[in-house]
């Protein structure tokens, strides 16, 4: 038998705010909250995204990032609309000719916006 990965905790000094972000991305919906923490998911609740209040600012690059793939648009359209929600282009040392996007969500996290599409 093997474990799997139930939930990916991100510490961040406004889960609202990452929570609401996130939950646009993924198109994850709020699984529960509470004072210090949002929870958000898909609708099977399969993997989840716990935001934890933690009022200790974000110093380095992560150790450990999230990749996404576009699922209905081009990467360039995804790209937009990643932006418009409030993602940030940010320069990790990954130079111009990679076929990815790193970008930092409002809190600084970075997390890439790969080629290509997955299943929805």
């Amino acid at each position: 038998m093997a474990a799997r990965i139930t939930e990916l905790v991100l510490d961040c000094t406004d889960p609202e705010r990452l929570a609401t972000f996130w939950g646009e991305v993924l198109g994850y919906e709020v699984l529960d909250r509470d004072d210090d923490s949002v929870e958000i998911g898909p609708p099977d609740k399969r993997t989840t995204l716990l935001f934890l209040r933690n009022h200790d600012r974000k110093l380095q690059k992560l150790r450990l990032h999230i990749d996404v793939k576009a699922t209905d648009r081009s990467q360039a359209e995804e790209l937009e609309r990643l932006l418009s929600l409030g993602a940030t282009r940010v320069d990790i040392g990954q130079g111009e000719d990679v076929s990815w996007h790193t970008l930092a969500d409002p809190e600084g996290n970075e997390f890439c916006l790969l080629s290509g599409r997955a299943d929805p």
